[in-house]
């Protein structure tokens, strides 16, 4: 428990006064230190807390320099000073009036009577302070015990129990998404106000932590994990000193625990790796097969899109294109993820997960490839269309998605043509695959150099106009564009151009 003014008075050895009747609320000041001098500035040698003690050597007796005397050590910061009173000593007793600028400035004014050294003052402060901290350790100590008890239990739900019975503050898990996984003294979910911190510090990673006041409670979130973010501490509430100093140790046991689980859950992932591998590896499969295995591993999306992450280059026995993997398998819930034998990181998702933010938290500055929405027979699909532009990606520095249009203006300043190719068979590959897609292909190309005239393609393809429109009708359901969307039209335009391998006229894509 902190030391106070009134508990140095309580104490008979030292049997000090006060000069005036001090209010109950000012004798309740911490005192932190105990320090002597008998400048007639000090306040610019304090630090704040001290006990001040003189015997008013140069002390000027008028009031006016009295005051700002006592102003001075009120701004520096003392919790109260001290007058030494004696023979052969300036003062016999507390002049009128220093006890009348001490009353004035709030400054609990004391007396130090003359068989009392400043000396025993002085080391009854400090011990006080000592045993404060002596008690202050011995309790972090027992709620570390306490704590590492409850680690070996295997489980996050313990330790918070344990850490909220033990210091009154409120304590929350939550996965790097801010979902919740453990909570611990009956807490509910995490307020509203502390969804900003959380993810503030989630999308820093390993690198700090924040603290924030709402609604009059304290909250702080600490990053969980050892070389990469597993989870984040959400504290709530003020830890006094005892539970501050236990704060790190606790974060290192929640983090070991979230190290645990990531291991235990590696046969799971290799599961879910090795659906995916068999979703991929049939593409002549039977009509619902891909349904089945994505419901297998939970997720009954009726649309799912493919993703492609390229990870950084690095050493060979660097494990990083895995731990994407693994970050991005607890992000996307109920979607597939896997190492290809290429070093790519290739995942399925459903149709509602943002995408962007969990590349932007997990996969920060990779290259990925973002494939359009399709039927969970034809995810291939949308896989090879996301691998594809993994080279515009490269050269954005941001995540590509198969229906951005800007990439294919963008396309036209990069003159790679391998690029160009990877791009050509995001927005074609639908048409690859499908029955007669050379036949679809050549009637897109026509159609689009023929700048939309039904009657021309028709009759440059030797074919009737009807044919020419059911054949265009079922390459844009494969390949989900509008022929009337000019962005759709231009991106078509362009591929189709690159697969010819046609220069770009000046001109762009024909208009109607």
């Amino acid at each position: 428990m902190p030391l106070r003014i009134a508990d140095l008075l309580a104490r008979p050895e030292l049997n000090l006064s006060v000069t005036y009747d001090v209010p109950a609320g000012q004798l309740d000041r911490t005192v932190e230190a105990a320090t002597v001098s008998d400048l007639l500035h000090p306040g610019k040698w304090l630090q704040g807390g001290e006990l001040l003690m003189t015997i008013g050597l140069v002390l000027p007796m008028e009031p006016a320099a009295c005051r700002a005397y006592v102003q001075d050590v009120t701004e520096g910061g003392a919790a109260c000073l001290a007058l030494g009173l004696g023979r052969g000593l300036p003062y016999q007793k507390a002049p009128a009036p220093l006890v009348d600028a001490a009353r004035e400035a709030g400054l609990p004014l004391l007396t130090v009577p003359d068989e009392v050294p400043f000396i025993a003052v002085t080391k009854a402060v400090f011990d006080a302070r000592a045993d404060e901290q002596r008690t202050v350790l011995q309790r972090a100590f027992a709620t570390q015990r306490r704590l590492t008890a409850a680690a070996t239990d295997s489980g996050l739900q313990p330790m918070l129990e344990e850490w909220t019975a033990a210091t009154g503050v409120g304590a929350t898990v939550l996965d790097p998404l801010g979902r919740l996984l453990a909570t611990g003294g009956g807490q509910s979910a995490p307020p509203p106000a502390a969804r900003d911190l959380v993810e503030r510090v989630a999308a820093r990673g390993l690198r700090g932590s924040a603290s924030s006041t709402a609604g009059g409670r304290q909250l702080e979130v600490q990053p969980l994990g050892a070389r990469r973010l597993r989870g984040l501490l959400l504290l709530t509430g003020s830890p006094d000193a005892a539970a501050r100093a236990v704060v790190p140790g606790l974060v290192s046991l929640l983090s070991l625990e979230l190290e645990r689980r990531h291991l235990m859950d590696e046969p799971e992932r290799r599961r879910r790796s090795a659906l995916l591998a068999e979703l991929l590896s049939d593409e002549e499969g039977p009509a619902g097969r891909a349904h089945g295995i994505l419901a297998a591993a939970g997720l009954h999306d009726d649309r799912v899109r493919g993703v492609v992450v390229e990870p950084p280059a690095a050493d060979p026995a660097d494990s990083g294109p895995y731990d994407i993997a693994a970050d991005l398998a607890l992000a996307v819930p109920g979607g597939l993820v896997r190492v290809a034998e290429s070093g790519l990181v290739e995942a399925v998702v459903g149709a509602g997960l943002d995408v962007r933010d969990v590349l932007g938290r997990f996969a920060p500055r990779c290259p990925a490839g973002i494939g359009p929405l399709a039927p969970p027979d034809t995810v291939r699909v949308s896989l090879r269309q996301a691998a594809g532009l993994l080279g515009v990606s490269r050269a954005s520095g941001v995540p590509e998605e198969a229906r951005q249009s800007a990439a294919s203006r963008l396309l036209l300043d990069l003159g790679d043509r391998r690029t160009l190719h990877g791009y050509a068979d995001a927005v074609l590959g639908p048409l690859d695959l499908a029955d007669h897609g050379e036949e679809l292909l050549t009637t897109l190309a026509a159609w689009l150099e023929t700048g939309g005239a039904w009657d021309a393609t028709s009759r440059r393809l030797g074919v009737h106009r009807h044919t020419v429109r059911n054949r265009l009708d079922k390459a844009m359901d494969l390949t989900g564009r509008r022929l009337d969307d000019p962005d759709d039209r231009f991106d078509l335009w362009l591929a189709t151009r690159i697969r010819s391998g046609g220069d770009i006229p000046a001109g762009g894509p024909g208009r109607p």
